[in-house]
């Protein structure tokens, strides 16, 4: 039986149910001891007896017999007080142990209810709680929030959706710019001024064609469609994903280490998988400072894999790097870099794999993001 803790529901029915008992089993007994006599007869002193044989001595035979009776019925009295005295007492605390088992009772469709609703997630909101039974209030109730669960699941639905179908929607005019902006610069002799301004449009669309990627990679990711599922080998992910940042890592003099272990392997999607990686490398590198460092390293056991990706620097809140898994969220609130969603997509990815990014402030400065994803199995 499970502790008592006092201020909750079970206790308060506990007490409830104990206190009901208890008055009832106090009433019977009040009744039981009034219905007996309900007072203590005084048993009278005998006094000198008269002498044998005359009638005299007959009425105080008769006053003695009374006397003894009355003396036992007395004995009687105290005897069903004491007894109803520790009758009280045990009804006590046996009205405290019905009492709890009522109140469990009562509570236990409660109590499925609301282990049922803990276990359902964002990632799971087609799970319902269908409790079945009679038409109670605990059905009703268990309704009301299947009912709730369907909405949210429409609403997430509609949403992902939108986002998927914006950003398919919007390459178009992208593309279309992009042509417009390569023509003007095909022009016989283009003015200076028009190429400067080419250039810098071309990079917006390579923004905000990224950040649609980025949407589309949220969505899915957030979706929880892992139809693609195979052992990953995230070693070759990263040496892929640190080759591809050659250029801006030689630009900023960054140090790059890594120690991935050849049997670094997890089990999920390879597309999903390899973004993760190549967006946790891409923010070690955008968000470091010359002359800095980034560390890679993996480990795995027999159900997890450990993907840890360090960078030094000034010292961090960790309260705000706790937040760095949001969309757009950025230390400083700088907003005129890259499209803020490369550690909010890795988040959304380990999510979508049962798994978890963790993110530390490095006490000496720096950061540290680490993603636990499961384990794969190793090719013979």
């Amino acid at each position: 039986m499970s502790r008592l803790r006092i201020g909750t529901v079970g206790a308060r029915f506990t007490i409830l149910y104990a206190i009901v008992f208890l008055l009832s089993g106090v009433g019977l007994l009040g009744l039981a001891f009034l219905l007996s006599g309900g007072r203590f007869t005084e048993v009278a002193p005998v006094g000198n007896r008269p002498p044998q044989g005359s009638l005299a001595a007959a009425q105080q035979r008769v006053r003695d017999l009374e006397g003894q009776l009355a003396e036992v019925h007395a004995q009687q009295s105290r005897q069903m007080l004491v007894g109803s005295l520790l009758a009280l007492i045990v009804m006590a605390v046996v009205s405290v142990l019905v009492g709890r088992v009522l109140a469990r009772r009562v509570l236990r469709p409660l109590r499925a209810i609301t282990d049922a609703t803990r276990r359902i997630s964002a990632d799971s909101l087609d799970r319902r709680l269908d409790v079945a039974g009679p038409v109670d209030e605990v059905k009703d109730l268990a309704d009301t929030i299947d009912e709730l669960l369907a909405r949210l699941e429409t609403s997430f639905t509609a949403q992902r959706r939108f986002v998927a179908n914006a950003s398919h929607e919007l390459r178009t005019p992208l593309a279309t710019m992009r042509a417009s902006v390569d023509v003007a610069v095909a022009k016989p002799d283009p003015a200076a001024s028009t190429l400067a301004l080419a250039d810098r449009l071309r990079r917006q669309l390579d923004r905000v064609d990224h950040l649609l990627d980025g949407f589309l990679v949220l969505a899915r990711a957030q979706h929880g469609a892992l139809a693609d599922t195979a052992s990953v080998d995230l070693g070759g992910l990263v040496a892929a994903a640190v080759r591809d940042r050659t250029a801006d890592v030689g630009r900023k003099r960054l140090r790059v280490t890594v120690t991935v272990p050849p049997a670094t392997v997890a089990q999920g999607s390879p597309a999903l998988l390899a973004r993760l990686v190549g967006n946790l490398v891409d923010n070690a590198v955008t968000h470091n400072q010359d002359d800095g460092w980034i560390e890679i390293s993996g480990s795995t056991t027999i159900q997890e894999t450990v993907l840890t990706v360090e960078t030094g620097g000034p010292v961090l809140d960790q309260s705000k790097v706790d937040r760095l898994t949001q969309p757009f969220e950025r230390l400083g609130g700088d907003r005129t870099g890259s499209p803020g969603l490369g550690l909010s997509i890795v988040a959304a990815v380990a999510a979508a794999h049962g798994g978890r990014i963790v993110l530390l402030a490095r006490p000496e400065g720096g950061l540290r993001v680490s993603v636990v994803l499961p384990a794969g199995t190793v090719a013979a």
